[in-house]
């Protein structure tokens, strides 16, 4: 899974914004200028992330964009899904969509609400404040733990654990 282009400049500015002070009113140029995000890109995303609840706007002399909330409030998977809409592996975890022509044959297509909703969580476990931090390295803020995938010789796993977001193999 990789992030759109849009998905990648709305998280550094994001990130960028949170490293100023508390409600500062920031424009999309200063970020702009601040990120290298293009300034019509930056202004497209400021739209979407306000639009998000995101970011709040005010208009006239000192207006511009802040945090709509503390940075530790806002998640990875917020940012993301403002820019891109719910977090989707698959069209067929969207159950007003059925584009898959394996969608009638399909074995794994049970799993990968699972697997989405691992997925969504993992982002959802990385605040702002974190990425925000120019030294800290992000870690989860409160989530699952991620263990090494099974050894090779071992035909892979069948479930997936939403408590603990690990392996559990039923093979003997």
């Amino acid at each position: 899974m990789r992030l759109t282009s849009l998905a990648d400049y709305a998280v550094v500015m994001m990130a960028a914004a949170a490293r100023h002070p508390t409600g500062a009113r920031l424009s999309a140029g200063a970020l702009a200028d601040e990120t290298g995000v293009p300034l019509a890109t930056a202004q497209k995303l400021m739209g979407r992330l306000a639009a998000a609840g995101l970011l709040a706007s005010a208009r006239g002399t000192g207006g511009g964009f802040a945090l709509s909330r503390p940075a530790a409030g806002i998640s990875l998977a917020d940012i993301v899904e403002a820019v891109e809409g719910p977090i989707a592996m698959t069209t067929c975890v969207d159950e007003h969509r059925h584009e898959c022509a394996l969608d009638g044959h399909c074995q794994v297509k049970p799993h990968f609400s699972t697997v989405n909703e691992v997925v969504r969580g993992a982002l959802a476990g990385v605040s702002l404040s974190s990425l925000a931090s120019p030294s800290a390295r992000p870690e989860l803020v409160e989530g699952p733990s991620f263990p090494s995938p099974p050894p090779q010789d071992e035909p892979g796993f069948d479930t997936l654990s939403l408590s603990g977001a690990g392996y559990k193999s039923s093979a003997q």
